[in-house]
């Protein structure tokens, strides 16, 4: 049952009992090493008690019209992890665990991170995100990834190939796995599978991440997984969600990549300060920079939906009419683009991010342009000098580089400084990737 605006009284007093006496639990699905068929993770999928709140559409669906939806999202992460010491998903196990896009910013993981330190044996913990929590809250997003990564636990990007902007987001996320969504495996390929692989394969292979593919329910879905390159699998094939641990697998162990790979833990500073102390400096006035700005982009505009475009304009002001014009396009055109400025309002433009800068921001005092996507990053990186002069003639310092490492850190600098907005009600849904397809029919 998916509770409606119609509902009667009775579904929204189950919610408040629910959340008051916390009854909930998580079901539990085997995540496979395709090589070996050995159980290396489990991921944990929430449910509420028999009854109308039972699946997790109608239960995130009335937290949500309650206002509820951070209370509840805590709630299924602390019961996520309790199961899976109740169950002895201990090392060398690993436990994935969902986080909410919509309540990051009021959801700490104080108390996740409290569980964690008493837990009995080691607790291996991996998060998993999607990439609409970072087009809706990247300051919150990054700040989280910091505080898990402090944990020593894992990310995970779901659902890449469900939307453009999971490989825009991609190389941003640093994820350690990358969960690719169940068409990839049970449709017929095609262009748009191609070009995902092409950009999941190359990240994968620069930062050793893992590839998992989910809804394999078959073997001509595990052949389809297997060839595109994934090493992990999920899906009725394996199990389906069960109260416990799966007892035909053998037990094996889930190796992450090196989390120093990953982006900072805590970005903030300025994407100027990202450059590495041997880089060259170049001296500029204000009129190339622009220019230069330009072409990156249309480079941009060129990679499409697979790409990310931030940028610094020290003032409000210095966004004008023909720049708002540009921007406008590259909406429309790429997964996210936003602009900061003092001064700058939240939308400069329709579908434009926009971020105000404190007097003391040190970005205040730069001119950055950020372009980030599978195959491409580059950065335009300047800084003002300060020196009194018409306004196309002020002189900066700038480095403009292609190094991917500091490119992700130049970025993650800026999206940190982004304040949240809203999910869309269509892209704000909790059920897929809390147990998706099979965890409402298994």
């Amino acid at each position: 049952m998916k509770l409606g605006m119609d509902d009667p009284v009775e579904g929204w007093d189950s919610l408040d009992r629910v959340l008051e006496t916390g009854a909930l639990h998580s079901l539990f699905q085997p995540i496979v090493e395709l090589d070996t068929n050995r159980v290396v993770a489990y991921e944990a999928l929430a449910r509420g008690p028999e009854g109308p709140l039972h699946s997790p559409v109608a239960l995130f669906a009335a937290a949500r019209k309650r206002g509820r939806l951070s209370e509840l999202d805590l709630r299924c992460r602390c019961a996520a992890l309790e199961g899976a010491v109740a169950q002895h998903l201990l090392a060398p196990l690993t436990v994935f665990v969902n986080v909410e896009p919509e309540v990051l910013d009021v959801a700490p993981l104080a108390d996740l991170v409290d569980f964690a330190a008493g837990a009995p044996g080691e607790l291996r913990v991996v998060i998993e995100i999607t990439e609409r929590a970072l087009a809706s809250r990247p300051a919150e997003l990054l700040r989280t990834i910091g505080q898990v990564r402090d944990l020593g636990w894992g990310v995970a990007l779901d659902d890449v190939g469900a939307e453009a902007a999971s490989l825009a987001f991609m190389p941003l996320l640093r994820p350690d796995v990358v969960k690719l969504d169940l068409r990839l495996v049970q449709e017929r390929p095609g262009s748009a599978a191609a070009q995902i692989m092409n950009a999941v394969n190359a990240y994968a292979e620069e930062s050793g991440a893992l590839v998992l593919a989910e809804g394999i329910e078959d073997e001509a879905h595990l052949r389809l997984a297997r060839a595109l390159g994934a090493t992990l699998g999920q899906g009725w094939l394996f199990g389906r969600p069960a109260p416990g641990a799966a007892p035909s697998f053998t037990i094996g162990e889930l190796t992450l990549p090196d989390s120093t790979f990953a982006a900072d833990r805590h970005p903030g500073g300025s994407p100027f300060a990202c450059l590495p102390p041997a880089v060259l400096l170049r001296r500029s006035p204000k009129s190339l920079l622009i220019e230069i700005s330009k072409q990156l982009e249309r480079e941009a505009a060129r990679l499409g939906e697979t790409c990310v475009v931030a940028a610094a304009f020290q003032e409000a002001r210095h966004f004008t009419r023909s720049t708002q014009r540009r921007y406008q396009q590259l909406v429309g055109r790429t997964s996210f683009v936003c602009a900061l400025g003092e001064g700058m309002p939240e939308e400069p433009v329709p579908g434009l991010r926009g971020a105000t800068l404190a007097p003391g921001d040190p970005v205040r005092g730069e001119w950055d342009l950020v372009v980030l996507g599978p195959h491409f990053a580059a950065a335009l990186l300047a800084r003002d000098l300060g020196a009194p002069a018409p306004d196309g003639d002020r002189l900066f310092e700038y480095a403009l580089t292609y190094r991917r490492d500091t490119v992700v850190r130049a970025a993650a600098a800026l999206l940190s400084r982004v304040a949240p907005r809203a999910l869309p009600t269509s892209l704000s849904g909790g059920s897929r990737h809390r147990g998706g397809r099979y965890s409402l029919t298994g």
